[in-house]
Formats: structure tokens, sequence, C-alpha cells
């Protein structure tokens, strides 16, 4: 078994009936991306973030998103210190490897704007000076579903910047009975840390450097294509959308031990990693049609690439 998976096996020890969330979640943070969990309260997310940085040994920050949040608590801000007659920096919630944003869309669209250009840029601007946050960086941000009080749904040049979307979902009737019955499940504190932050950077390189073949390069054009085209679409992925399937591809591979991707690694991942990124028509709506079942519907379409 290699290291990821022992990383992997160690979140399951929290985190349970969730084995397809956890992979996923580990994909995008070696991608070196961010993760948008759109769910109910209640379903585990916050444990799964909590588990994420243990085993990870990344620092971990949570911000609880109210209206009331402002951008100097994502960033920083400046306070004047009267024993030195200067200015200081203070640390905003975003410094640190891994934090969770939780309830993203119930803050004010600036607030929102604020934490999206971290993620981007990687750095923080205050008072005209720029700092960097530490590497590797990643956020774990949840939406309540749309509709919900209080909530503002994200602009989709927002949701884009988020590499992959997920829904944890309630748990199945076997792991619920476990989690009322306290068996099986331990603490976040009792799981053994399996990597390293720099560990992870490494690892994080290691699969930028992963093989794709120009039969890949060209399947995941196919499916951009196919969605820009089809009248089940309004808006289809966008060429950021097929570069985040690109490096999900990779990060795929690389967790089960291949230098080079296959159609199956595209496959694996084009949902989490397209579904928010696509506006599907009135004629899919009309058929009942989800965001998932649509791709699915024009990837049947597609000659798939031999291995």
């Amino acid at each position: 078994m290699n290291e990821i998976y022992k990383a992997v096996n160690e979140i399951k020890k929290v985190v349970q009936g969730k084995d397809d969330i956890i992979k996923n979640v580990m994909m995008a943070i070696l991608s070196n991306g961010h993760i948008l969990l759109e769910d109910v309260p209640g379903v585990g997310k916050t444990t799964l973030a909590l588990a994420f940085s243990r085993v990870l040994g990344l620092d971990y920050r949570r911000v609880q998103f109210t209206p009331d949040v402002m951008p100097s608590d994502v960033t920083g801000f400046s306070m004047y210190n009267r024993k030195t007659e200067q200015f200081e920096y203070v640390k905003g919630a975003a410094i640190c490897n891994l934090l969770l944003a939780d309830e993203i869309n119930r803050t004010s669209p600036k607030t929102q704007s604020a934490l999206l250009e971290v993620m981007e840029e990687g750095r923080v601007t205050v008072d005209g000076v720029t700092r960097e946050v530490p590497k590797p960086f990643t956020v774990i941000a949840t939406q309540n579903p749309f509709g919900s009080s209080g909530t503002q749904r994200l602009p989709q040049s927002q949701m884009d910047r988020f590499i992959m979307r997920l829904s944890m979902g309630y748990p199945d009737k076997e792991s619920e009975i476990n989690i009322l019955k306290g068996s099986g499940i331990a603490r976040v504190d009792e799981i053994v840390p399996i990597f390293s932050a720099d560990q992870l950077l490494a690892m994080q390189n290691k699969v930028t450097e992963v093989f794709v073949s120009d039969e890949i390069y060209g399947f995941i054009v196919d499916i951009a294509n196919a969605t820009r085209v089809s009248d089940l679409f309004d808006m289809g992925i966008s060429p950021r959308g097929t570069l985040a399937v690109l490096k999900l591809a990779k990060a795929s591979a690389y967790i089960d031990d291949r230098d080079y991707v296959v159609p199956e690694d595209v496959l694996d991942i084009i949902k989490p990693a397209a579904s928010h990124r696509i506006e599907i028509s009135d004629r899919a709506r009309a058929s009942r049609l989800t965001e998932q079942e649509v791709l699915t519907e024009v990837i049947r379409n597609l000659k798939v690439p031999k291995r």
C-alpha cells in the first residue's frame, strides 16, 4: 500500500462511508486546487477538513462566514502598536495551509471576493504590502444549498475558481448506525500524521510531471467541445475547466502509482471537476436531468481513447 492510501485510510477512521469523497478531496489537494462542498449542515464537512489537516501535517484554520465577516478577517489588517509606535500586521484566517471557509454563501460579496482573490493569487495585500500565503495552501469552502435562509448564490466566475465541487450527502444506514453507537469511529486527534507540509509540496510537484498522451489531451478537449455545442447546455466547460480536468486526471494517476494518465482517470473526475462549470439548458431541465446526467449523456457519444 502506498503512503497516500495510508493517509486515506487514516481519514476513513473518522469519516465513514464516504470513500469516494475522501479520494476526490485528496486528488484536489494533490492538484493544488480548492474544493467546494455543497451540502446541508451536519454531515461531517468540518471533521473531513480537520482530518485532512492532521494527516497531511497542515496548519489549519476555520472561518464561519456570516454577513458581518469582513474582508480583513480573511486577509488580515494593520494595527497600531503604541509601544513600538508602528503599525503591525495581524494575520488573517488565510495565512495557513488549510482553510475551512464554512458557509461561504452566507457572507457579503465583498468578503467572498477577498477569499477568491487569495485562492487565485496565493497572496494577500494589506495597506499596499503583499504577503505570500504559506505553501501548500488549500481552501475547502462549504456552501448551503441555494434557497436556504440568508444565502447568496456564488457567481459563476467564482464557482469556476474551485477545482471541484462535491456533495458529501447523508451517510448510508450502516455508517449512521456506527456513528450513533460510536463504534469503530476514532477522534480526529487519534489520527496518525502520514505526511508533512513539505512532503505534500513535493508530491504536488510530482503530480505535474505525470505524462499525458496526445490522445488524452484530445479526449479532454472533445468532452469540453461537446458541452459547448450540445443543446443540453447553455454554457459549456471553459478552458479553465479543461485545465482542472487535466490536473485532477494527473492526480488520479499519481494516487494509483502510475506516471501516466489513462482515459479512466478523466472519466472518474469529469463530473466533480465540471458539473459546477456548466449551465444546463431549459430542454435539459424540462427532461429533469441533472448536470451530472447531462455530462454522462454527452460523454456516452464520444470515442474513448484506448489505454
